[in-house]
């Protein structure tokens, strides 16, 4: 209620300023300095040199006391005091000054000094409201902490806690870093279909939609993958992209329905190269936004240098579980080694799957420092080449660090025959109500068709990378507007 009745109160002065011909919205303002900007620029002074400047942004506080008022403006790059006096004003702008409220947008003009207090401080002799705000800042800008109006009103959580804008200004040098690591190496950067007649290359359910004109169903992509091959096979060989997938699953701590990837694929390139691409920009990136290679996550020391260490997915489930995949290489034997060991998982679809599942439960939690597990089976793995002598396996790897993963690559599939006979499965699985499966995909095995160079390939969450480098235990704290349900 204090809020509304603020917001009544604030909408009447509003009534008053336009029925005295100001405009509490102008369309134009200017400035010469930021706040940080004039605050480096006064410091920067010789003996006796002064500093007049005209600074913009949103009142945070004020204190008025008599003839007197002072108060901070903050813009983006910091905040910075003024002082409002009615012998420097005159006695109607004063009094109209102290009229403002925090929260309203201002500029104001003076010189600049220091107090007492040895505050740098802009002396007001004008002044303009920019923007009236009707409604005030949360807590008096003391902070904003139900978790779940943080996330449904991101202005006031930005506004608020400055530890939140640094989460989301690290997460652009982050993306910024990527970018450049990979633009060094020679990949293009290149942007391939959001809405797609088929979707594919990951085992999710998609998101669907209907394009009127068209009359056609479209999905929301998956993942990028597919595309990205038919441009390694009109021969850009090196290419990647940072872009939105989307994918109709549970909301969690680790997932949210809309996320940011990074995928690139590389031609004349195997998993192994890959997999040293990988460490060397996880480093890379590390090194040029925070400074150092080392980096603390919930109190664990977590060191990106390189090498990382590399494990197959067979020795790190023996390792964890006692049970060695390579003897009970089919569905029942499996699933009596996992019983004999006292797990419970259920019916699961195939051989890889329960391996995908016993390896979730027995090894991820246990994998702190950045770890390649490599050689995954074939029954989770449509897209990967197989792994020479070695038919229920393929050239795979994902990579896990702080016990979260992190993401996957392959060394490519690029026989056409191979790779229709895999997504007919697929598409059985498909027809059979397999949600997370899809059918086949008729124009990439056309493409295949024409030649794909030995290819290595990638695809990583630049969400979770950002967790990890700003310390965070949710998604939802690094994505600006993460899905949340209807309050109703």
């Amino acid at each position: 209620m204090a809020e509304l009745d603020q917001r009544e109160r604030r909408i009447a002065k509003l009534d008053k300023l336009r029925a005295a011909g100001v405009d509490p919205y102008p369309p134009r303002s200017s400035c010469t300095h930021t706040t940080a900007h004039a605050l480096a620029a006064f410091e920067a002074l010789g003996e006796g040199e002064k500093l007049h400047s005209r600074v913009a942004g949103r009142l945070v506080s004020m204190r008025v006391m008599g003839k007197s008022t002072f108060a901070h403006i903050a813009d983006g790059s910091g905040r910075i005091q003024i002082l409002a006096r009615q012998d420097v004003l005159g006695a109607e702008p004063y009094q109209a000054f102290k009229q403002l409220d925090v929260a309203d947008f201002i500029s104001v003009e003076g010189s600049m000094f220091r107090t007492h207090t040895g505050e740098v401080t802009v002396q007001v002799e004008n002044y303009t409201l920019l923007s009236k705000a009707l409604r005030p800042l949360p807590e008096k800008w003391h902070g904003l902490q139900d978790v779940e109006l943080r996330y449904r009103q991101r202005y006031l959580d930005l506004l608020s806690n400055e530890e939140v804008r640094n989460v989301f200004i690290t997460r652009t040098r982050i993306v910024s870093a990527i970018r450049r690591f990979l633009d060094a190496r020679g990949f293009l950067e290149v942007e391939t279909p959001i809405l797609q007649p088929l979707y594919g290359g990951a085992a999710a359910r998609p998101f669907t939609t209907h394009h009127n004109a068209l009359d056609q169903t479209l999905y929301l992509r998956i993942a990028d993958e597919l595309y990205l091959k038919r441009l390694i096979i009109g021969g850009l060989d090196r290419v990647y992209e940072i872009g939105h997938n989307f994918r109709n699953e549970g909301i969690s701590t680790r997932h949210n329905p809309e996320f940011t990837m990074t995928e690139l694929y590389q031609a004349y390139a195997d998993y192994n190269d890959i997999m040293r691409l990988v460490e060397e920009l996880y480093a890379a990136v590390a090194q040029e936004v925070l400074g150092a290679t080392h980096i603390t996550y919930q109190g664990q020391d977590i060191d990106l240098t390189p090498p990382w260490r590399r494990i197959t997915m067979r020795q790190a489930i023996l390792d964890a579980s006692g049970i060695d995949i390579a003897t009970v290489s089919d569905y029942a034997s499996l699933s009596a080694a996992v019983q004999a060991k006292g797990y419970s998982f259920g019916k699961l679809p195939n051989w890889g799957k329960l391996i995908e599942k016993l390896f979730d439960e027995t090894v991820e939690p246990n994998l702190t420092q950045p770890t390649f597990i490599t050689e995954y089976p074939i029954d989770i793995s449509p897209l990967a080449k197989k792994k020479p002598g070695e038919p229920q396996l393929v050239e795979r790897f994902e990579f896990f660090i702080a016990n979260m993963e992190c993401g996957n690559a392959f060394t490519e599939l690029n026989d056409p025959l191979d790779q229709r006979e895999r997504f007919a499965a697929a598409a059985r699985d498909y027809t059979a109500g397999e949600e997370e499966s899809h059918p086949m995909d008729e124009d990439f095995i056309t493409a295949l068709e024409h030649g794909m160079p030995p290819t290595g390939g990638l695809g990583f969450g630049v969400d979770r990378m950002v967790m990890l480098f700003t310390d965070q235990t949710s998604i939802r704290e690094v994505i600006l507007f993460p899905q949340l349900r209807n309050k109703d």
